[in-house]
């Protein structure tokens, strides 16, 4: 048996082991070292050292421990280092970086630096302040959102950014500065300058300096020059050579000599290229949404989003083009579903990690899409005048006059933008407010796509063309081809229990117009008028009606309406008075069951209980309550905002049933009745009645049916009174709705906001809008027309212009200005009446046209038609002519000899006479002569007319068509220059001075005529067709260049005028450079020069914050009134100077040019609510604001939102002006507006 050793194993404690850990970094490694020993670390153990507090280490210096002072020479203890002082710091500024560094050039074979070129240098400097581009640094972060009116917007889509290598060419090409007279002494802008004239010398011109005598004490080294030339000139031809070629040709950059060699020598050789020819631009692409999309779901397999619903074809061809990052344009019916679009958009932003701004045209739309999208998507911002919900989104739901701001102030959302999403596109209409799509469209970057909402419209091909071009990106657009839910619409003549069945169909589903149902409801309606007048006497109805009728009407019409299942309904009315008359007038109506009537309880209770006691019993909550239990609402814009989104809150429900509306609720507002219900087919258009246009009543009528509910949807004309004319009804139900119309005009704070940007002109943004795109879409064809003819007058030949022919330019011109004269004074007779009337039956005439050279005729017939009278007249002609035309001599007419230009010198045929018939428009009548023949029109019409069949062609023809021909043959013998004419002064007594001066111009030109050398030169045919033609072409130039020009845009005249009126005030200055009161002019969003002028005469400094907003209160508020006796006389005062201010403004603008007179300018204010907002801005409660003004309560509401926003621009003004007081007081006003009722929050954002 082994004997086993026992082992001796170490202490369990690890400090006894002879091993030690050692931890290296703090990467997690350790190693281990056969030393014993504690474990260690390369890192410091404990927290991280820090400097102690400030604070505490003086107080435990200084004041704790004074040990360490010394006991004596205390007074040497504290320190104190005398500072220079230095006032020039104070001016010094921060050098500009450098735009140019100097390139070397050297030889492309050998290497050798020949010299040195200043190549300028890309991105230098940028910010917001002074560069366009997306590659400057962003802004401050308290700006991002907004942006600032002092910052530059971002290189608007369509328009190309200079590059270097354009900002070099533009130097280079710009005129030699003649450094002898062209150095100014007095800077831009300044008033004065210096002197640097010596004293011996005469002055220069005033603002001119002469470098030659600046410099004449200066040594130029003339000595080094003069070797330099020498030395140059021994070098021989060759130095001579390569300075010429280096000097002549600029040289590229290269990263080696080789490449460089190589490059040159491949660009000698090849010859160049042929230009080539434009590719046919086709920016509006039509889709076609008949075919189903098979493949779909192939060519997408992940979706950035998925509906629960298969989409419709239109809405997949539409994200299959977003998937490729195309512009899209969808004009579809209502209710068909084109918020789809809109929402794949959001969602391929979001999975892009990119942002979409949404726009709406009214602040309603914005809430309830965000409420919409927010639970959809989660992610989604609002903003607008007063509300600013998680701007950070990546969703941001705005108004289109915010994104404007935000365009212009060079927002740095832009530069994170992929799509904007244009909602209600038609709203370009509005005359007030269309321009800002405008604007938005022409400003929009060009990395943004762009999506386009709209109801169907006639020329949406057009408009996409426009905007196709303006950004250079192709548009596609998708229309639907009909309704998903079809329409039946009917007409109503009942008006009592009896006859609540009289409902006639009038166009059926099918889009059939049935005549059976309007003469059917005719003969109802007549039927019943007999009836009232037996009994109650041969006086007719009104038309209208009063309360009583309407209250019938509605009520056999709602309980029709209601037997069928056809409810709910929306009634539109066009007059708020009439909306709350005709809904307080059904006080018997009661449509909602018990369990809806708490439902609406409960959800009223929940709504109101934000607002304060007295808010809750206001007439206007407490009236629409008592309706809304009942199934009843009311719609418009004088109910207060929180009653209309509870109202329309309940009717997305189905708990409202019936709703009075205006037309306001069928604007964008998407949702839908089962029956839409029209009051009347006539409304207020703001000056006139007139009948609805198709446009307005298809956008309302489309608010019947719903989708996936009712199988049709119904739509009901009430005829209170007579029934309306069936072409109407044809025209209303059936025309064509509204075109997309430009309503572009000029603004001071467009032209401001470009004004102060030195690369973007006014001029520019003209040239893109929609109202010149018809004369500027051909730009391309006239671009190269004009190269094309630029090069043809360089290959013609001179004409010879010497001698006898010197006058020839003259004649030519003389010749041309009689025709022109001669024109326009016939013109001016045809539109004449007396000129009309001398054209009748049996006047002879010269007639001058393609056929005809100043040929004798007489009018057999005179006819109108819709734009013009047509004129039947014999007219001689020669036989040769007319059967060859090429036999003619193509010198008589080509050039015009002083017989030709100064008389007619009509038409004689050389060989047997021949008289022909022809229909001609009065232009083509060049003189109405003195005689009349006695001429039977119809007799020789038949007799021309037969003889033109084949089988009676060669007849004779009839002794009156002889004896007209002989007539007529005989005056042309008599009178070889032509037969006397009607005087137009004496004859037809013209007295307009362009008639009377241009026949006196053109006596004094047929004396020149006469007078002429030219005619009498051998050569004169010859030489005039060279002149004629290089005429022509350059007159063609002429006109092309115009149309190319920026003098062919049509507001260009008023530009200047406005840009005057902005220099007169003190806005800009004489180079057009934006001044400080223009800045503060651009941060304001209304009324720009009023309230600039208010603010640089410091007329509302001394005022207190609620007085200020009671007197701004007319330049926002749309209800006319006046102001009232009851106001304080420091509110009549400022009324009085905010007038006289405006009077002044608008008398300056009357001096410049503008249309608009004193009385429109200033008849724009409205005060009629000042003494409303003045008590509101004090504090009282808006239950005792009713009884102060007769304005509806949504008006006055409506009124002071805008009012606070026009408050907070004017505060961004005041701190940009330096203005501290007025802005505390305007941040105050603010305050002071925004409380209670009239600043509750929106039910949708909740």
């Amino acid at each position: 048996m082994l004997e086993t050793e026992r082992l001796v194993l170490p202490s369990p404690d690890p400090l006894n082991l002879p091993l030690r850990t050692v931890e290296l970094g703090c990467t997690g490694r350790w190693e281990l070292l056969n030393v014993p020993g504690t474990p260690e670390s390369t890192l410091p153990h404990g927290l991280p050292p820090c400097a102690p507090d400030l604070h505490q280490e003086a107080e435990q210096l200084f004041l704790s421990s004074p040990a360490w002072l010394p006991l004596h020479g205390v007074e040497h203890s504290a320190r104190k280092w005398q500072r220079k002082t230095d006032p020039w710091s104070l001016l010094a500024a921060p050098g500009a970086p450098v735009p140019s560094d100097l390139q070397a050039q050297r030889h492309p074979t050998t290497g050798q630096i020949l010299g040195y070129k200043e190549v300028l240098l890309e991105n230098t400097n940028l910010s917001a302040t002074t560069s366009l581009s997306l590659r400057r640094p962003p802004g401050p972060v308290s700006q991002s959102l907004w942006g600032n009116p002092t910052q530059y917007p971002f290189w608007p889509g369509g328009m190309d950014e200079p590059t270097i290598t354009d900002l070099s060419t533009c130097e280079e090409a710009e005129e030699d500065i003649d450094f002898e007279k062209d150095l100014l002494t007095i800077p831009p802008g300044f008033k004065k300058g210096v002197n640097f004239a010596p004293k011996d010398h005469p002055a220069p011109a005033p603002g001119l300096l002469s470098l030659s005598r600046l410099l004449e004490p200066l040594d130029l080294g003339v000595g080094d020059e003069d070797e330099g030339e020498a030395k140059g000139e021994s070098e021989g031809p060759r130095g001579d050579s390569v300075s010429a070629s280096t000097c002549s040709v600029p040289l590229a950059r290269a990263s080696s000599l080789e490449d460089l060699v190589l490059k040159e020598a491949s660009t000698v050789i090849s010859p160049p290229e042929p230009p080539k020819p434009p590719p046919q631009e086709q920016w509006a692409i039509p889709v076609d949404v008949t075919s189903p999309v098979g493949d779909f779901y192939r060519l997408i397999p992940q979706p950035a989003f998925q509906w629960a619903f298969e989409p419709d074809v239109f809405q997949k061809q539409a994200i299959l083009h977003l998937e490729q990052h195309d512009s899209v344009f969808v004009a579809a019916h209502t209710s068909a579903g084109k918020t789809v679009v809109a929402e794949y958009a959001i969602a391929l932003a979001q999975k892009h990690m990119t942002r979409t701004i949404y726009t709406s045209p009214i602040k309603a739309l914005s809430n309830q899409k965000f409420r919409d999208f927010r639970n959809t998507f989660g992610d989604v911002g609002l903003l607008t005048g007063d509300v600013q919900l998680h701007p950070e989104a990546s969703c941001l739901i705005m108004t289109t006059e915010i994104l404007r701001s935000m365009l212009y102030s060079g927002s740095d959302v832009i530069r994170d933008l992929e799509w904007v999403i244009f909602d209600e596109v038609h709203y370009i209409n509005d005359a007030e407010r269309g321009v800002v799509w405008e604007e938005v469209l022409i400003m929009l970057p060009d990395h943004v796509s762009i999506i386009l909402l709209s109801a169907t419209v006639p020329n949406a091909l057009e408009f996409a063309d426009w905007i196709g071009r303006l950004k250079r990106r192709q548009i596609y657009v998708i229309s639907t081809v009909s309704r998903p839910v079809p329409l039946e619409h009917y007409l109503f003549t009942g008006n009592s229990p009896k006859t609540q069945g009289e409902l006639f169909l009038l166009l059926d589903s099918r889009g059939a117009f049935h005549t059976k149902g309007y003469y059917a409801a005719v003969e109802a309606k007549k039927e019943r008028m007999s009836k009232h007048a037996q009994t109650f006497g041969a006086k007719q109805p009104t038309h209208q009606g009063g309360p009583a009728q309407d209250r019938g009407v509605y009520l056999s019409l709602l309980a029709s309406l209601r037997a069928r299942a056809q409810l709910p309904v929306v009634v539109f009315t066009f007059s708020r008075g009439r909306c709350d008359e005709q809904a307080s007038g059904l006080t018997s109506l009661d449509l909602t069951t018990s369990s809806e009537k708490s439902e609406i309880h409960l959800f009223l209770q929940r709504c109101l209980a934000r607002l304060r006691g007295s808010d809750r019993q206001l007439p206007q909550v407490l009236h629409m309550s008592e309706l809304l239990h009942r199934g009843l609402g009311v719609h418009h814009s004088g109910i207060l905002p929180i009653l209309k989104e509870i109202v329309e809150m309940l009717f997305s429900r189905g708990l409202v049933k019936v709703l009075f509306a205006t037309e306001t609720f069928a604007m964008g507002v998407n949702m839908p009745a089962r029956t839409v219900v029209f009051d009347s087919m006539r409304k207020h258009d703001g000056s006139t009645f007139r009948d609805l246009l198709p446009g307005e009543y298809v956008q309302m009528a489309g608010r019947a049916g719903r989708r996936g509910l009712d199988p049709t949807g119904t739509v009901i004309l009430l005829c209170k009174g007579r029934v309306p004319e069936m072409a109407d009804l044809h025209r209303m139900m059936m025309g064509k709705p509204s075109q997309l119309q430009s309503q572009f005009r000029l603004t001071y704070t467009m032209i401001l906001n470009l004004l102060r940007v030195d690369a973007l002109r006014v001029e520019d943004m003209m040239k893109r809008s929609f109202s010149e795109f018809p004369s500027r879409k051909d730009s391309k064809a006239h671009e190269q027309a004009l190269a094309e003819l630029t090069k043809r007058l360089g290959a013609l030949e001179e004409p010879d212009m010497t001698g006898q022919l010197v006058d020839l330019p003259e004649y030519y011109s003389w010749g041309e200005e009689l025709t022109e004269t001669r024109n326009m004074i016939q013109q001016r007779i045809i539109e004449s009446v007396n000129g009309l009337k001398s054209l009748s039956t049996g006047r002879v005439v010269v007639v001058k046209n393609r056929e005809h050279h100043n040929a004798l005729g007489v009018i057999l017939q005179v006819s109108s038609n819709s734009t013009s009278r047509i004129f039947t007249i014999l007219v001689l002609c020669d036989k040769l002519v007319s059967e060859d035309p090429q036999d003619k001599d193509p010198d008589t007419p080509d050039v015009p000899h002083p017989d030709d230009l100064v008389g007619f010198k009509l038409f004689l045929p050389e060989g047997p006479c021949d008289h022909t018939v022809a229909k001609l428009q009065p232009g083509d009548v060049a003189a109405i002569t003195t005689k009349v023949l006695r001429v039977n029109g119809e007799k020789i019409l038949e007799d021309f007319s037969k003889r033109q069949q084949p089988k009676f062609r060669k007849d004779p023809p009839l002794a009156a068509v002889t004896t007209a021909v002989q007539e007529l043959l005989r005056l042309a013998q008599a009178y070889p220059a032509g037969p006397p004419t009607l005087d137009p002064v004496n004859d037809l007594q013209l007295k307009d001075v362009s008639v009377v001066e241009g026949g006196l111009r053109a006596r004094k030109l047929e004396e020149l005529i006469r007078g002429a050398q030219c005619v009498h030169s051998p050569c004169f045919s010859a030489q005039y067709l060279k002149l004629r033609e290089r005429m022509q072409i350059q007159k063609e130039m002429e006109r092309l260049r115009f149309l190319l020009s920026d003098q062919s845009l049509l507001l260009l005249p008023e530009y200047h005028q406005r840009v005057e009126v902005l220099r007169t005030l003190g806005y800009v200055d004489q180079a057009g450079t934006v001044k400080l009161a223009g800045r503060v002019a651009c941060a304001m969003s209304s009324h720009e020069l009023l309230l600039t002028e208010l603010m640089f005469d410091n007329a509302l400094s001394a005022l207190r914050p609620e007085e200020i907003a009671a007197l701004l209160s007319g330049l926002v508020c749309q209800s006319p009134g006046d102001p009232g006796d009851q106001l304080p006389s420091t509110l009549k005062q400022g009324v009085e100077r905010i007038r006289a201010v405006a009077k002044r403004i608008g008398e300056v603008q009357v001096a410049c040019g503008l249309n608009q007179t004193v009385e429109e300018f200033v008849g724009e204010l409205n005060f009629g609510l000042v003494e409303v907002v003045y008590e509101w801005a004090r504090g009282m409660p808006f239950s005792e604001l009713a009884g102060l003004s007769g304005t509806p309560e949504g008006l006055v509401v409506r009124c002071i939102q805008r009012l606070a926003e026009m408050c907070r621009s004017l505060r961004g003004a005041a701190r940009l002006v330096g203005e501290p007081v007025l802005g505390a007081k305007m941040e105050t006003a603010a305050t002071l507006l925004r409380r209670d009722i009239v600043f509750a929050a929106s039910l949708y954002t909740q």
